[in-house]
């Protein structure tokens, strides 16, 4: 299980972030300087549920419609803005510059 503080841990995380299924922000640690503020991660949280939400949706149909397996279910979510980066799995997230960004290293500490 994810941890915010470890979540903020990891090489040039700006934000860590839990959020419920509806979206909402529950909890979240926000690195000093970052630009980052809670009603920037509450909106954050909104888009990754939607997207993960339409992911899912997509996925299934895909599945459903062609019987090639494999695209579901959905467990993520990326976000990629012009210089930041929002991944988001299960109900956690984190915010990292792109420039720094690992995604295997930050989807394993989301898992």
């Amino acid at each position: 299980m994810a941890d915010l503080e470890n979540l903020l841990k990891l090489d040039s995380a700006r934000a860590a972030f839990k959020f419920s299924a509806k979206g909402e922000l529950v909890d979240h640690k926000i690195a000093e300087d970052s630009g980052l503020n809670e009603s920037v991660l509450d909106l954050l949280c909104h888009v990754c549920v939607a997207n993960m939400s339409i992911a899912s949706m997509q996925a299934c149909g895909w599945e459903n419609m062609t019987g090639i397996k494999g695209f579901y279910p959905i467990e993520g979510f990326t976000l990629i803005g012009f210089d930041w980066t929002a991944i988001a799995n299960s109900e956690y997230g984190v915010v990292l510059p792109n420039d720094k960004v690992n995604y295997e290293k930050v989807y394993a500490a989301l898992a």
